[in-house]
């Protein structure tokens, strides 16, 4: 008898424990609300964009665009099935995808940049499987709503085509539908930092390359035989340069402002101003040539601004700029420049930026006459 009540307890203890388990994955997955996923205020978004990106489980897809700057919000849901009503455990037979409705920043990030992004976490030849997930819910699709921005999804899949031995297989549609998720899939890793996630969420942290290759960063060994001491702590290391000691902190001149360390074209005297605050400062970028990554260091939460081809450490852009220019200070250290006056700009290379610079291309093509 004492035997079998040593074997009885524990087995009901077990029974007991799995039971529990099992009820609450249940409940979890038909939407337990554990945690509202918190609103965001887009208002402060003059130049907001959308899409939706569908690429296996949305736990991982979310987790990864929730880490990149310049993306302002995130939802997870399903889209693209038939008709407007789904759920978690319906999608099989509305055939809905598991999809990431993304808002972003458009003066932060361009719609091809999260395209980039997206294409380092999905497998894009892979059918209705990504990770260890299968079935149609898991295939890979974007969703536009803008018109405007099917040409630019189409081009950017038709430039990725030759890296690929077999055929890319992410659908392109104009969204038809889109069902928010159950409260508990909303910031899922947020909520359960150990969580399922597909996706090497690690690769957030990793500057895009730029696409054409140019501008690659040089060895450690040349950087040291080609910059300054303060060149190579700022570029390298994210050291700040003591304020009022650029050169170019108080400078006007016409021309365009290069990577010190790889000439990558960053910013324009067009866009230049004297902010008072001892950097050189800008209201923009020259082009997209920027990475931007979130900065909790020293107790501050900044965002750093970081050159695309050589990952240099610039400096940091925030929110205090001129309000007719858009409100931003690019706020930028000088030993991270180098200056080419305008009427050198075409011979070192840059003539295609001569019009983005103060004066007017055809007004310098009279003074270069003259």
């Amino acid at each position: 008898m004492i035997f079998m009540k040593k074997l009885i307890i524990p087995f009901i203890l077990c029974v007991f424990i799995i039971g529990f388990v099992v009820t609450y994955k249940v409940k979890s997955k038909k939407g337990e609300q554990v945690m509202e996923k918190p609103k965001v205020d887009l208002s402060s978004i003059k130049n907001k964009g959308e899409i939706y990106l569908a690429g296996g489980c949305f736990w991982g897809v979310e987790g990864y665009f929730s880490k990149i700057d310049g993306i302002a919000d995130t939802t997870v849901g399903y889209a693209n099935g038939n008709g407007s009503e789904t759920s978690y455990e319906k999608i099989k037979s509305t055939d809905h995808a598991e999809t990431v409705h993304i808002v972003y920043d458009k003066d932060k990030i361009s719609l091809e940049e999260i395209l980039q992004h997206y294409f380092r976490i999905i497998e894009p030849t892979s059918v209705n499987k990504q990770g260890n997930d299968a079935g149609r819910q898991y295939r890979t699709g974007v969703y536009f709503v803008d018109e405007k921005d099917k040409s630019v999804i189409e081009k950017f899949i038709d430039d990725q085509r030759p890296n690929f031995d077999k055929p890319i297989t992410v659908e392109v549609e104009k969204l038809k539908n889109f069902v928010v998720a159950e409260e508990y899939h909303q910031d899922y890793l947020k909520k359960h930092p150990n969580g399922y996630c597909h996706i090497d969420l690690g690769l957030a942290d990793k500057p895009l390359e730029r696409k054409d290759g140019k501008y690659k960063k040089p060895s450690k060994e040349e950087l040291k035989n080609k910059l300054s001491d303060l060149e190579y702590n700022v570029t390298q290391n994210a050291a700040t340069e003591r304020p009022f000691s650029s050169k170019y902190d108080k400078f006007d001149e016409k021309g365009i402002y290069v990577d010190v360390v790889t000439g990558e074209p960053l910013f324009s005297s067009k866009d230049k101003y004297d902010a008072g605050c001892g950097w050189p400062s800008f209201t923009k970028p020259i082009d997209e040539n920027i990475n931007y990554k979130k900065d909790d260091s020293h107790g501050l939460k900044r965002v750093e601004v970081k050159s695309k081809g050589g990952d240099s450490h610039l400096g940091h852009v925030f929110d205090d700029g001129p309000k007719d220019k858009g409100g931003k200070r690019y706020c930028i250290n000088g030993a991270a420049l180098r200056f080419i006056p305008l009427e050198d700009m075409e011979k070192e290379g840059y003539g295609k930026y001569i019009d983005k610079v103060k004066l007017k291309y055809f007004l310098y093509l009279i003074i270069k006459g003259m």
